[in-house]
C-alpha cells in the first residue's frame, strides 16, 4: 500500500459516521445476544445507537430498561424510538418525559405501525398525534430534542404517490426534525433518486442511508413485500441455494452490505445507519471494511 493510498483510506475513515439500531429483548438469551452486540460494536463509536418502540408502547418498559442502561453503563449516546399509534397525546408525551429523565436528549419519532402489524389500516388515536409531523411538533414543545425521522426511498406503502410522501417529509422538517434515516433499500439509484427529490422539494437535513445486512433472505423478502422495499432479481440469485449453508451465506451477505456500502461511499455518502437485529458480525465486518477500527477491548463498562 502507497503511503497517498494509506493517507486516503485513513481520511475516509475519519470522515465515516455510523449509527446503530436494536431492539429491547424479549427474554434473558436475547438480552445477553444484545448486550454482546452492543459491546462488539461500541468501539466503533457510533454517533448513536437507537432502540426500537413497538406499536402501543407495547415494549415500553423493555426500551426504558435498555436505554436506561446505555445511559448509566456506556458512553454511547442512545436514541430512543417512539410512536404515537394507540396512545393519545398525554401518554406519549409522559414516555418522552420518562425517557429524557434517563439521559434521553435524541427522539427517533414515528407514527408507527398499526397493532395488527405492517400492510393493516391505520387509524389515529382519537385524542392522539395523527402522524408524524405532529409527533414532532409535540416532542419539540417538551425540549429542544435531537429529532429523527423515517424516509422512504420508495415511497411509504401508505402513500398514493411520492408527491404525498415528501409533502409528509416536508412536514416532518417544518416540525422540527433534523435528520431522516430510511427505510432499507438494496439499490443504490433509487436511494440517490429520492434524494434528488427531496433536495428538489426544499429538504436539507441528511437523508441517512438505511441499510440492513441480510441475516435472512427469505425473511428479508418476505418483509420487504409488506413494507414496499424491493429486491432485486440479482440479490435474489446471489441467496440461491444457500439455505442450509449459513457460513456461505453469512460471507455472501457481507460482502453484499460492503459493496451497496462502499458505492455509496463513491457517491460521497458519508454517513450510516444499521439495522443490527441485535447482531453485531456482519456489521462488524462492514464497518471494518470501511476502514473504522476501535480498542477492541470495548468500551460498554459492565455490560462488556
Amino acid at each position: 500500500m502507497t503511503s497517498s493510498f494509506r493517507s486516503s483510506a485513513e481520511a475516509l475513515s475519519e470522515r465515516i459516521k455510523v449509527s446503530f439500531e436494536f431492539f429491547p429483548p424479549k427474554n434473558g438469551d436475547m438480552e445477553s445476544q444484545l448486550w454482546e452486540s452492543i459491546s462488539r460494536l461500541a468501539p466503533f463509536q457510533p454517533d448513536f445507537v437507537s432502540v426500537t418502540y413497538g406499536a402501543g408502547g407495547s415494549t415500553k418498559q423493555p426500551t426504558l430498561n435498555t436505554i436506561t442502561r446505555i445511559c448509566d453503563e456506556t458512553e454511547l449516546a442512545a436514541a430512543a424510538h417512539l410512536t404515537c399509534v394507540g396512545s393519545d397525546k398525554a401518554t406519549v408525551d409522559a414516555v418522552a418525559r420518562e425517557f429524557q429523565a434517563v439521559g434521553v436528549n435524541h427522539f427517533v419519532a414515528l407514527r408507527g405501525d398499526p397493532p395488527e402489524g405492517v400492510g393493516a389500516a391505520y387509524e389515529p388515536h382519537p385524542e392522539g398525534y395523527a402522524n408524524g409531523a405532529e409527533l414532532v411538533a409535540g416532542l419539540r414543545a417538551i425540549a429542544d430534542f435531537e429529532i429523527s425521522v423515517s424516509a422512504y426511498p420508495e415511497r411509504h406503502p401508505e402513500s398514493p404517490d411520492f408527491a404525498t410522501d415528501i409533502d409528509m417529509l416536508k412536514r416532518k422538517v417544518d416540525a422540527g426534525a433534523t435528520r431522516a434515516i430510511t427505510q432499507f433499500f438494496f439499490d443504490n439509484d433509487i436511494y440517490e433518486r429520492y434524494v434528488e427529490r427531496v433536495r428538489r422539494a426544499g429538504i436539507y437535513i441528511p437523508i441517512v442511508p438505511g441499510i440492513l445486512p441480510i441475516h435472512n433472505f427469505g425473511q428479508v423478502a418476505r418483509f420487504s413485500k409488506l413494507c414496499g422495499a424491493s429486491v432485486p432479481d440479482w440479490l435474489a440469485r446471489r441467496f440461491d441455494g444457500l439455505e442450509k449453508d449459513p457460513e456461505t451465506r453469512a460471507l455472501v451477505a457481507a460482502a453484499i452490505a460492503a459493496e451497496q456500502v462502499n458505492d455509496l461511499v463513491e457517491r460521497g455518502i458519508d454517513d450510516f445507519h444499521f439495522y443490527t437485529m441485535n447482531r453485531a458480525q456482519l456489521v462488524y465486518a462492514i464497518c471494518h471494511m470501511l476502514g473504522l477500527r476501535g480498542d477492541d477491548a470495548g468500551s460498554v463498562g459492565a455490560a462488556a
